[in-house]
């Protein structure tokens, strides 16, 4: 049996900045200043229709992107793809470095400027 994506999820999703789970819709959402970055989609709900997944925020020129090039990764999650959220696929060893760096471009996205900046700052 497989271990949950879940908990590796969780650990790169609240690193960032004043990032904190919510449950909602029966799913671990992640926000920053109450705006939601992204969301788990478990695969036993018809959020995940049977794979584990995440949905994250992006525009919708890099979801187009993303999905065209590797739908295999990639695909356009219910409800919120319209927006340009990109789902990815968590169930097939993903590559977690790019998990990582999707959730940080969207938690960017949705976070305040000056928070960003500070976020930038003290990485320098």
């Amino acid at each position: 049996m497989k271990r949950s994506p879940l908990p590796r999820l969780r650990r790169l999703c609240l690193k960032l900045p004043h990032a904190q789970e919510v449950e909602a819709w029966g799913e671990p959402t992640f926000r920053v200043k109450g705006k939601l970055f992204a969301m788990f989609a478990h695969p036993s709900n018809h959020h995940g229709a049977g794979r584990s997944a995440v949905w994250i925020k992006a525009t919708k020129e890099n979801q187009a992107l993303m999905i065209r090039a590797q739908p295999d990764r990639f695909f356009k999650p219910p409800y919120v793809g319209p927006s340009g959220w990109v789902g990815v696929y968590l169930d097939n060893d993903p590559d977690w470095d790019e998990v990582s760096q999707l959730l940080s471009d969207g938690w960017r996205l949705i976070a305040p400027k000056r928070i960003v900046r500070a976020f930038d700052e003290a990485r320098r």
